[in-house]
């Protein structure tokens, strides 16, 4: 089995990576392969609404100069996937969005083809609008018809400066049990 993470912040080892590790060291100790992908700070477009993608239904985004289509492969090989953003005026970052979009019209132009795959979102805030972040990529799941497992508070770290998230004792808390759950719903899947 293997999760694969998207870092949607330009920071590569900024909080919202710190929490997507702890995410990932729970998996990992659960014999989950896990990978990071770094979009955050990539030159990514937004869906161009050119309808290729039913038109070709080659599991492929149309526009091919950046990293999406390599995304959407890493997502299709995967049996979970991760989305993580820092909060920027109260939504995810630009990149993460563009991803989301076209991965998202690429799976609905394919069949669906995210079906049933696991989902899980991350978000890093320095005080308010994770959670709108959080909606925004619990409704790519949701739409994609993942199945996204819960934690024991929405899945938020709070931090400002880097490195700040490693203060904050529930969010931490909440990432680790949020890899857990997500290990035992794909060991139940998977049976």
């Amino acid at each position: 089995m293997k999760v694969v993470a998207f870092n949607g912040s330009p920071r590569k080892e900024g909080n919202t990576a710190a929490l997507i590790k702890y995410v990932l060291a729970e998996l990992e100790g659960e014999g989950i392969e896990t990978e990071i992908i770094q979009v955050g700070g990539k030159p990514i477009h937004g869906c161009i609404a050119c309808m290729k993608c039913f038109e070709n239904a080659d599991k492929r985004c149309a526009i091919d100069n950046d990293i999406v289509n390599e995304c959407i492969e890493k997502m299709l090989e995967a049996d979970g996937i991760i989305l993580a953003s820092p909060t920027y005026f109260a939504d995810l970052t630009p990149e993460l969005k563009a991803l989301i979009d076209r991965a998202g019209f690429v799976a609905k132009a394919n069949n669906e083809m995210f079906r049933r795959k696991v989902g899980a979102a991350v978000v890093a805030v320095r005080r308010a609008g994770s959670i709108h972040v959080f909606d925004s990529i619990n409704h790519f799941f949701t739409i994609s018809q993942m199945i996204i497992p819960g934690s024991s508070y929405w899945n938020v770290g709070m931090g400002l400066a880097e490195g700040d998230v490693e203060k904050d004792e529930e969010g931490i808390r909440t990432m680790q049990i949020l890899g857990q759950n997500m290990a035992w719903l794909l060991k139940k899947l998977n049976a």
